[in-house]
């Protein structure tokens, strides 16, 4: 899958039936992969941690998350959409029926992973969610892993949904999905709390013109503004910087995206 360059991330050039249509074919073929999906924070995070970058980088899909990662794929010639977290879950929840998968979730604050339960089940009739864990807010204790380790490998998912926020959950993948008994791990953030109820999501119309940020922001001053009106401003400034050819961001050669796509 070709990706575009933005600021050293490698962002997927696709579009949801196209996400849908990679992971269910991963699953299938018996690889196992992790997907990320990235907007403006998750590059600007990257831009400071080089590790994170490479996390970002190695992903089986990075999706672009918010309309100024599909504005700029475009202007480099990608044919590319929005592929929005609590989109794709949905999406794909709803698809999965028909398959058969199943569905793990993992995150969100105490009784929000159980309350995903529900309301997903709700909204897919047939959706079959074998498991939920809710986390510390702090790194799994080897007895907690151990906990969740059993638990994963009694419930037996095809995909693990990860709602921790970002950089957390890519962090979490990329540890984890080699040491869990489970093919796909995709991080949705905000996800959770949308489909629960907890956060208002955006009209359409809203996220079309990029002004989700915006919204979000209303309903969560206190925990998201530096990240909305610091990082905005740093992208834009660093975008021009590239796409004028006044600064060069590489993106560093992928080791492990082609270990994913293979089967176990």
């Amino acid at each position: 899958m070709p990706r575009a360059n933005l600021l050293g991330i490698g962002i997927s050039a696709i579009t949801m039936a196209e996400a849908i249509s990679e992971t269910d074919n991963l699953i299938k073929q018996n690889g196992k992969g992790y997907i990320c999906v990235t907007g403006v924070h998750g590059i600007m995070v990257a831009q400071q941690d080089a590790l994170f970058q490479r996390i970002l980088n190695e992903s089986f899909l990075t999706t672009p998350d918010g309309m100024p990662t599909v504005w700029v794929g475009r202007h480099q010639g990608f044919a590319l959409e929005r592929v929005y977290g609590p989109d794709f879950m949905r999406d794909f929840c709803m698809y999965s029926v028909g398959q058969g998968y199943r569905h793990f979730f993992y995150g969100g604050s105490q009784g929000v992973a159980q309350a995903l339960k529900v309301s997903m089940e709700k909204m897919t009739p047939g959706l079959k969610v074998v498991g939920t864990y809710t986390p510390p807010f702090r790194p799994l204790t080897p007895s907690e892993f151990d906990e969740l380790q059993s638990l994963v490998e009694q419930t037996d998912p095809d995909i693990m949904w990860i709602g921790l926020s970002t950089p957390k959950q890519e962090r979490f993948m990329a540890e984890y999905l080699d040491k869990l008994n489970v093919r796909v791990m995709v991080g949705v953030g905000a996800a959770f709390d949308i489909h629960t109820g907890r956060i208002k999501s955006a009209p359409a119309w809203i996220g079309k013109i990029g002004m989700q940020w915006l919204h979000r922001l209303l309903q969560e001053r206190k925990r998201l503004w530096k990240r909305y009106l610091i990082n905005n401003p740093k992208f834009l400034w660093m975008i021009f910087l590239q796409l004028s050819g006044l600064k060069k961001f590489m993106i560093p050669t992928a080791s492990r995206t082609t270990q994913q796509q293979t089967a176990r």
